[in-house]
C-alpha cells in the first residue's frame, strides 16, 4: 500500500473540511458554503462521505478528494500537502526498502495460500461425505444454501495431515502453511492440520482480502468450541471485524452498525435481512476496530448476550483484564473504554441485551421484528449500565445507593460532552432520589485538557481502501505508452464529447499523474517516458511506477499486443468506461444538489430559479453523452476476452 493510499484510510474527509467549512448532514451526505468563493443564501458545497470526495455545484464549479481541497484552500502542492497529511495521520514517507518489497510480497503470498485452503474447505463440505452431515447440521440451523456460499463456509476433514497434503500438492510450502496458521509445529519436528473436524468460516478484511479461519467444532465434546487463526503477518483479530467486508454498504446506508459476539450471529442477520452485523471475533472491542467502523458510521449498538453484559458481578469488574491463560479470551464489556471511544471518536455507541438465553441467531429466527425493537430500543452506555446495576436492587437501601453511585459516577466522568454528564447527573440523582449536590462530592476532580491522562491514542491503520482497477490499468497504459492519449482523444471526438482530462480519474494522484503524461507529449525536450519519470513527485512516481510494474505483469501474463486489432479496440473501451463512470457519479451528485435546493427555496448557491433550470440542462446533456457512451460499449463487448484467447 502506498503511502497515499494510507493516508487516505487513515483520514476523515468530514473531519478535515469541517475545521474550515460549517456542515449540516443532508441524507448520506454533508452540505455547507464554499470557502472558495462568495456564497451566502443557498449552500451548494457538497462533502461526498461513501467516496470521500467534494463538489461544489455553486460559481467554482470544482470537486476533488481531500488532497485537492487542501492543495486548493491552502495553496499548497502535492509534496506540501502529502507531507501535512503524513504528518497530521502518523504515515511516514519514504520509499519501500528491499524488505518491505519482500514482506509485501510473501503477505501477497499467505493471501494466496489461504485462498487455496478456503477452495479446497469448500470442496470437503459440498462434495465429501464427512461433509454431508456437516451439511445437514448448518441446514438445521436454518442457513440456506445461498447463505453459505455468500459466506464461503467450508470444512476441515478429522484427518491430522489432509490440507497440509492439498497444498504442498499444489506447490504451497511447509514454511509459509506455517506462516498463515494453515498447520502447526510438531515438537519432534514436521506439521499438522490446525484444522480438523470443524466447520470453516473464512475472515477478511475490509478489502476484502482473505486474512484468515474462524473454526467451529462439530463434536460438541472438543474443546475450545472456536478456534481462531493463529496471528501472523496477515491475521490480527484487534485490527479486523467479522464480515465487514459485507456489511459496509449497508453499515452506510443505514448509518448504523451493529455489533454481536459470533461468527453464526453475522451470518444468521445478514440472512434474516440485517446486512449491518460485523462481529468482533469473541474478544472486546479495540479502538482501531471502532475507527474502522467510523469510516461507515458513527452510531454503533453492541447487541450483547445477556450473561455477557448484564450481570452486575461482570459490571462491578469493568476494567479488570483478561487472564491469559491458553485459550479464547471471553470478551469483556469494558464501559468505560467505550465511553472514551465514543468521545475520542465522536461516536454513539449504545448498547442493547439480549432475552436471557438467547443468541442473535435464535432471536431473529424466531421473530424478526423483535431483532428490531431490540435495536432500536438500544440504550446510551450509562443508562444501560445504570438500569443493571438497579434492576431487582432495593434502592431504598443506603448502601445500595452508595454501590450504584460509585459505578456509575466514574462512567459520566468519562462523558465527553458537558450537556451530556449533566444530563446523566440528573438522572442518576432521580433515579436514587438523592439530592444531585449529594453526587458532586462523589466526582474527582477533573484533569485539565492536556494532561497525561487525556493524550488520546494516534490514528491507527485502517487498512481498507484499493484503487479503483480500471482507473489504475488505463493510467498504466498510458504510462507505458503516452502516444496511446492521442488514439483515445480521437475516439472521444468522434463521439462529438470532449477528450480525456484529468477530471475523469478520481483522486489528486491519479489526476496529477494524467496532467504529466499529457505534457511529456505537449514538450519535446525529452522522451514522453523520460519526462514524466523525471517530473513527478517521488510519492507520485511510486504510484507511477507500481501501476507500470502492475500492468508488465498483466500484459507478460496474458501475451498482451496493443496492436492487435480487437485488444486496441477493447483499450479504447476501457477509457469510455472511465468517461461513463465519471458521467455516472456527476449524475448522481447533480440530482441531490437538485433534491436538496427542492426541499430548500428553490435555488442554488442563492441565485434564481435560472441556476435550477442550467442544472437540469446538465443532468439531460450528461445523459445524453452516457447513452452514446452506453451504444459505443455495446460494439466492443467481449472483444477483450476473444482476443486474450485467440
Amino acid at each position: 500500500m502506498s503511502a497515499i493510499d494510507e493516508i487516505k484510510d487513515r483520514i476523515d474527509i468530514i473531519e478535515i473540511i469541517a475545521e474550515s467549512v460549517k456542515l449540516r448532514k443532508s441524507g448520506k451526505n454533508y452540505t455547507g458554503f464554499c470557502p472558495f468563493h462568495a456564497n451566502t443564501r443557498t449552500p451548494a458545497f457538497v462533502v461526498f462521505p461513501e467516496t470521500s470526495t467534494w463538489r461544489c455545484f455553486g460559481a467554482c464549479n470544482e470537486g476533488g478528494d481531500v488532497f485537492g481541497f487542501l492543495m486548493k484552500k491552502e495553496g499548497w502542492d502535492f509534496p506540501e500537502t502529502l507531507s501535512y497529511l503524513a504528518e497530521r495521520t502518523g504515515v511516514e514517507l519514504k520509499p519501500l526498502s528491499a524488505a518491505q518489497k519482500e514482506n509485501e510480497e510473501a503477505n501477497a503470498h499467505l493471501h494466496d495460500l489461504l485462498e487455496a485452503a478456503l477452495t479446497y474447505f469448500r470442496h470437503n463440505l459440498l462434495n465429501s461425505q464427512h461433509g454431508k452431515s456437516v451439511l445437514d447440521y448448518l441446514h438445521q440451523r436454518d442457513l440456506g444454501d445461498e447463505t453459505l456460499e455468500t459466506f464461503e463456509i467450508g470444512y476441515a476433514k478429522p484427518a491430522w495431515e489432509d490440507t497440509r497434503s492439498y497444498l504442498i500438492e499444489r506447490g504451497f510450502s511447509e514454511k509459509y502453511m506455517l506462516d498463515a496458521g494453515i498447520v502447526s509445529a510438531r515438537e519432534d519436528g514436521g506439521t499438522f492440520d490446525r484444522f480438523r473436524n470443524r466447520i470453516i468460516i473464512p475472515i477478511r478484511d475490509a478489502r476484502g482480502r482473505l486474512c484468515g479461519f474462524g473454526a467451529r467444532v462439530v463434536d460438541k465434546l472438543e474443546q475450545p468450541k472456536f478456534l481462531n487463526s493463529p496471528q501472523s503477518a496477515i491475521f490480527d483479530k484487534g485490527r479486523l471485524l467479522y464480515g465487514l467486508e459485507k456489511a459496509r454498504k449497508t453499515i452506510r446506508s443505514l448509518n448504523q452498525a451493529v455489533i454481536v459476539e459470533g461468527y453464526m450471529d453475522v451470518i444468521a442477520l445478514h440472512q434474516a435481512g440485517f446486512r449491518n452485523a460485523i462481529s468482533p471475533m469473541g474478544t472486546a472491542l479495540t479502538e482501531h476496530q471502532l475507527r474502522m467502523l467510523k469510516k461507515f458510521s458513527r452510531n454503533i449498538v453492541m447487541a450483547l448476550d445477556a450473561d455477557l453484559a448484564g450481570d452486575r458481578a461482570t459490571l462491578r469488574g469493568l476494567n479488570v483484564a483478561r487472564d491469559a491463560l491458553d485459550r479464547e479470551p471471553d470478551p469483556v464489556f469494558n464501559a468505560r473504554g467505550l465511553l472514551r471511544y465514543e468521545s475520542r471518536l465522536d461516536a454513539d455507541i449504545r448498547v442493547v441485551s439480549l432475552p436471557a438465553g438467547k443468541d442473535p441467531d435464535e432471536v431473529v429466527v424466531q421473530d424478526p421484528e423483535h431483532w428490531n425493537t431490540l435495536i432500536s430500543e438500544a440504550k446510551p452506555i450509562v443508562n444501560y449500565v445504570l438500569d443493571a446495576m438497579a434492576e431487582g436492587r432495593d434502592l431504598d437501601d443506603a448502601k445500595v445507593k452508595a454501590e450504584i453511585a460509585a459505578q456509575v459516577l466514574p462512567l459520566i466522568e468519562d462523558v465527553g460532552n458537558s450537556v451530556e454528564r449533566e444530563a446523566y447527573s440528573q438522572q442518576l440523582a432521580r433515579r436514587l432520589r438523592v439530592d444531585e449536590r449529594a453526587l458532586m462530592n462523589w466526582r474527582p476532580r477533573r484533569l485539565k485538557r492536556g494532561s497525561k491522562a487525556d493524550i488520546t491514542h494516534p490514528v491507527e491503520n485502517i487498512n481498507k481502501r484499493t484503487q479503483a482497477p480500471l482507473q489504475r490499468f488505463c493510467l498504466a497504459l498510458l504510462i507505458q505508452n503516452p502516444e496511446l492519449l492521442y488514439r483515445i482523444d480521437r475516439q472521444f471526438q468522434a463521439l462529438q464529447m470532449e477528450r480525456l482530462s484529468a477530471r475523469d480519474f478520481s483522486g489528486t494522484e491519479h489526476q496529477i499523474i494524467f496532467e504529466t503524461i499529457q505534457r511529456s507529449l505537449a514538450q519535446d525536450k525529452e522522451e514522453p517516458k523520460a519526462y514524466w519519470a523525471n517530473t513527478l513527485d517521488s510519492a507520485l512516481l511510486d504510484v507511477a511506477e507500481n501501476m507500470s510494474s502492475d500492468f508488465n505483469k498483466l500484459a507478460e501474463f496474458v501475451g498482451l499486443e496493443l496492436e492487435q486489432p480487437k485488444v486496441a479496440d477493447e483499450i479504447t473501451a476501457r477509457f469510455l468506461q472511465i468517461r461513463k463512470r465519471s458521467l455516472e457519479e456527476d449524475l448522481s451528485k447533480l440530482q441531490f444538489i437538485l433534491r436538496s435546493a427542492g426541499e430548500g427555496d428553490g435555488s442554488v448557491d442563492g441565485n434564481s430559479e435560472v441556476d435550477l433550470e442550467e442544472y437540469k440542462t446538465q443532468i439531460q446533456q450528461h445523459a445524453v453523452q452516457k447513452a452514446k457512451l452506453e451504444q459505443a460499449l455495446a460494439h466492443r463487448q467481449g472483444s477483450f476476452q476473444n482476443a486474450l484467447s485467440a
